[in-house]
């Protein structure tokens, strides 16, 4: 493996990760720590011990009453939470895998997951019930209803989001369980205080552990396979980039479900037995509240958020000087903000680069040298190499190509796609090798930049969005004959999603009417912001639509 000669002085090229599960790593800290905060949420602490016995207890519900077995995939649809760390791990405790579902997803997006994926059993939250309802007795079994206010006790001081203080979606009497189209239905507290004892942990490293969801280019998500021992490998290495202790603060403000938040915040976090601080919905005013109140040192955040966070007129009557690493990535960061970061905070912030099918990061810039607007340099045992992408032969230093990578966070495959899962590898000097479908180069030190996308995906904050999928939604509109879906620049979120629309003959509607139409049918990153209609769309010979004419006259005109 070739090294960038800016490599850090202090770490090894090869980190020994190790050889448990996932789970393993919540025991261990709780039995270092068990009066230690492991998570701070609104004013409330949650000690290691406490969160440990609310897994054990959940995971012998999970086993005892919904029949979760090894290698089973059980559903977790809820927003960052204390529910959802737990949840998390008790599916884990529970020998079965982790399917974290974006819970901005809405019901024809939940119904794809939970099919596809084969669960039968769902963790989730509250105010997701009715958009999960619909699948009860069809394809959920099993439903565990969390609502994230049973954790609130101190909060007068602190924005809340408004989500902590709706009325109940689910109707369902504490001690009482329902049934719901022949759906077993019970309330989070209820399933703990069954007192069902857990089933000894089996799981090993190669065994399946959380399936999260990529938009790739067809209509239809894949989930991506991994194992505890990959998912671990990334944990170590970027708790070592890092420099992650036990007496880190993590601030908890990327979303959870979410293989960067996931991986960099909570998890990171439960190796270590560092302090979680957990917000469930993004305002940079709490953010900086929370980093000045509990004396957060670490940071992962996305570059939108940091445009939210830098733009407060106020920020500077916030003790931030307790940051100590701040890193993030899901868009290119601007400039001029990367500097007013670095000015402000006194610390720069470190882009990195990762994707679903390697469980977050395989790129980051090293602290001591970051570059800006760059995906960094490859993580510890990971190598990567750019290519021609129809010759597949490595190109010259500086040349663009197709980004492939090899390492140990490489996924295992797609669920039930096996025919997707062979198009996305390579093999290159007898390694196999992940196609991330992203274009980039190398420079002369060593570094990756990112600057095409070979397959079709719009970045929005970090969330992938197929524009296959949404044209899809789209055509259910009955005034909608076609659609063509294309990025758009955007100064915040990096990109936002266009559709080129051709309207069906003696039909009409304007260009809000189908925007709210879609904020309907589909997450909110997902709804286009902006409609564009046309007489007809560009194809080839052969028919097929030229989306590549469309994207690239979008680029001209901005």
């Amino acid at each position: 493996m070739t090294l960038s000669p800016f490599w850090p002085a202090r770490l090894s090229q090869h980190v020994e990760a190790p050889r448990t599960s996932l789970y393993y790593n919540l025991e261990v800290s709780a039995t270092r720590y068990p009066d230690k905060t492991a998570i701070h949420y609104y004013g409330t602490a949650i000690s290691y011990a406490q969160l440990r016995r609310d897994v054990d207890a959940l995971a012998g519900f999970l086993q005892h009453r919904c029949g979760v077995k090894r290698g089973d995939r059980v559903a977790l649809y809820m927003q960052n939470s204390p529910q959802f760390i737990a949840a998390y791990y008790a599916i884990l405790r529970a020998d079965a895998a982790v399917v974290p579902i974006n819970p901005m997803s809405l019901q024809s997006e939940l119904r794809h997951i939970v099919e596809d994926c084969g669960t039968r059993v769902m963790l989730l939250a509250d105010e997701l019930y009715e958009n999960a309802s619909p699948l009860f007795g069809e394809l959920l079994h099993h439903v565990v209803v969390a609502r994230y206010a049973e954790h609130l006790h101190d909060t007068a001081d602190l924005p809340l989001p408004a989500v902590l203080s709706e009325p109940r979606h689910c109707h369902l009497e504490p001690g009482s369980s329902a049934q719901a189209n022949g759906c077993d239905v019970i309330l989070w507290r209820d399933a703990l205080d069954t007192n069902e004892p857990a089933s000894t942990h089996q799981a090993t490293p190669s065994d399946l552990a959380i399936v999260p969801y990529s938009s790739g280019t067809t209509a239809a998500p894949k989930g991506c396979m991994h194992t505890h021992r990959s998912a671990m490998h990334v944990i170590a290495a970027s708790i070592q980039w890092c420099q992650l202790s036990q007496d880190a603060i993590v601030l908890c403000t990327a979303p959870l479900f979410h293989v960067t938040g996931m991986q960099q915040c909570m998890n990171t976090a439960v190796l270590s037995g560092a302090t979680m601080v957990v917000t469930t919905r993004w305002d940079p005013r709490c953010a900086a509240l929370l980093i000045e109140r509990h004396r957060v040192s670490v940071w992962i955040a996305i570059a939108t958020m940091m445009v939210d966070f830098m733009s407060q007129p106020d920020l500077d009557r916030y003790d931030l000087h307790s940051l100590k690493c701040l890193a993030g990535g899901g868009a290119a960061m601007p400039e001029a903000l990367a500097q007013r970061i670095q000015s402000r905070l006194g610390i720069p912030y470190m882009e990195g680069y990762g994707l679903s099918e390697t469980i977050a990061a395989t790129h980051i810039n090293p602290p001591d040298r970051c570059k800006r607007q760059c995906l960094g340099i490859p993580l510890q045992d990971t190598e990567s190499r750019v290519i021609d992408p129809h010759t597949l032969q490595p190109v010259e230093t500086g040349t663009p190509g197709e980004i492939v990578t090899c390492g140990p966070q490489v996924f295992e495959g797609y669920w039930g796609r096996p025919e997707a899962t062979r198009d996305a590898f390579i093999e290159l000097d007898g390694r196999r090798y992940l196609r991330t479908g992203d274009l980039g180069y190398i420079d002369e030190d060593g570094y990756f930049f990112m600057i095409d996308r070979l397959k079709r995906i719009i970045n929005v904050s970090g969330y992938k969005v197929s524009p296959a999928e949404v044209e899809t939604m789209l055509f259910e509109h009955p005034a909608v004959q076609e659609a063509c879906v294309i990025a758009v620049r955007d100064p915040r979120r990096g990109e936002s999603v266009k559709a080129c629309v051709v309207l069906r003959a003696g039909c009409h509607a304007d260009a809000q009417q189908i925007i709210e139409w879609a904020r309907t049918r589909m997450a909110a990153y997902k709804v286009p912001q902006s409609i564009e209609f046309l007489e007809s769309l560009p194809r080839t010979a052969s028919g097929k639509v030229q989306w590549r004419e469309l994207q690239q006259r979008e680029l001209s005109s901005a």
